[in-house]
């Protein structure tokens, strides 16, 4: 076991459909991913980082009930072991395959489990896990904004949505854990904030700033305050759906994974509109409103800017984000990641991928010819420089981590060790069995 700070990137595996399922925004494609996979693992190596937040494209590996295409993921997932990178599996990143349809489909939570249980059988190695990354903001740009996949604008559709994520997340850990008992599952979520502009802007700005702890609290089995209650309840969830999440707390098996970006803070008007305010509190103080409220190991799981016209509004961008986790550190919050997101530009995140005009936005640690950019640079540097004296700095910013080569390796003796003992059980079963001379 390695215990050292998380310093990650990503690739970007989103994948929601727009135009009513008609169109797959997919942005593994859209970014070249498929075709240059090794690149980009070798990219990885490069920059020094050793955790890579990285999922199969469920949309073309889940086929149907317990029918999985894995040849995707077997060629990308040997090579990540190979190399000795560590997964953070993100196994669900914005979308459903075309055969599930969308998040309003409750048999989404027991199928998905399915997936994830697969998933970890054929990849015993891997140790971490994102099953459903930003649940929150899944259920509201697809149910209540109406932008992905089902694309409702309906708090009862978004409440439909939100508990068959959570509940997919919740089930999916159960399912994980069955076969690695060890498994550690960073949520991912957005760590939001909303303003009130005006005096008769707080009611609103209030019950927004309740909403927002909608799924961690329930993915957490922490009760929710009594007009949350009363939202869920008169939105479609029953009493049972909530005793369900109160019932399956799987805290101690988790870190709270929170992403920040310019984008997390608005501003609310009286008639409860919203628009960004951009970054007024910041990361340090809204990621300790979300510790206190959950007391969990923290990880930084996403954060970008785009490079802009100067060219270093990036690398301003991380040095703030990464002062801010010193900060959050420093106040005594067990921070034990960090993550610029994602590894290469990204494609249509201009528009949150509600429109598929190929726009490339410059905000990666690389670009799409793989070129590096000034913040690749200095990310790469700032690892060099913290990595070795953060986990020797403090005992809360280490998890102990078993890394993909040495869990290969446990979990090979392990499963000799039982083919020996099934193998010595059978013998004396078949000595009891035979008849006495």
């Amino acid at each position: 076991m390695v215990p050292q700070f998380m310093f990650a990137t990503g690739i970007e595996n989103s994948n929601p459909t727009i135009q009513n399922g008609t169109v797959r925004m997919d942005e593994m494609a859209k970014c070249g991913h498929y075709e240059h996979w090794q690149k980009d693992f070798d990219l990885v190596q490069e920059l020094g980082i050793c955790f890579l937040r990285y999922g199969p494209p469920i949309h073309t590996t889940f086929l149907g009930p317990d029918k999985y295409d894995w040849t995707f993921a077997d060629a990308t997932f040997q090579d990540l072991l190979r190399r000795n990178i560590a997964p953070i599996v993100d196994l669900c990143h914005f979308g459903v395959p075309d055969w599930i349809g969308n998040f309003q489909n409750p048999d989404f939570p027991v199928l998905f489990a399915q997936y994830a249980k697969a998933f970890a059988q054929r990849f015993p190695w891997v140790q971490l896990y994102t099953p459903v990354n930003e649940m929150y903001i899944c259920a509201q740009f697809s149910a209540l904004f109406g932008w992905w996949n089902e694309q409702l604008a309906t708090h009862t559709a978004f409440v439909t949505a939100l508990k068959h994520i959570v509940k997919a997340n919740v089930l999916a850990m159960h399912a994980i854990l069955e076969v690695r008992a060890d498994a550690i599952f960073i949520q991912s979520e957005s760590s939001e904030y909303f303003h009130a502009e005006n005096p008769a802007a707080i009611r609103p700005a209030e019950i927004m700033n309740a909403r927002r702890f909608l799924s961690l609290d329930l993915n957490y089995g922490r009760r929710v305050n009594s007009e949350m209650y009363e939202y869920l309840m008169d939105n479609g969830m029953t009493r049972n759906e909530y005793h369900f999440f109160m019932h399956n707390n799987l805290k101690h098996h988790c870190i709270m994974g929170n992403d920040y970006y310019k984008t997390n803070e608005h501003r609310v008007s009286a008639d409860g509109s919203t628009k960004a305010s951009g970054e007024i509190f910041g990361y340090h103080v809204i990621t300790s409103q979300y510790h206190d409220r959950y007391r969990l190991p923290v990880m930084h799981t996403e954060t970008n800017l785009w490079q802009g016209s100067v060219g270093d509004e990036a690398v301003n961008w991380l040095w703030k984000e990464w002062a801010n986790v010193l900060r959050v550190r420093n106040d005594g919050v067990p921070v034990v990641g960090f993550t610029w997101y994602s590894l290469t530009d990204q494609v249509d995140w201009d528009t949150a991928l509600r429109r598929n005009h190929g726009s490339v936005n410059p905000l990666g640690l690389y670009d799409l010819n793989r070129n590096i950019r000034p913040v690749g640079k200095a990310y790469k540097q700032l690892i060099a420089d913290w990595s070795h004296v953060l986990p020797a700095h403090s005992i809360c910013l280490q998890v102990p981590i078993v890394m993909p080569q040495e869990s290969h390796r446990i979990w090979a003796q392990k499963q000799e060790a039982q083919m020996e003992q099934a193998s010595a059980d059978e013998s004396t079963a078949q000595a009891n069995a035979a008849p006495a001379e």
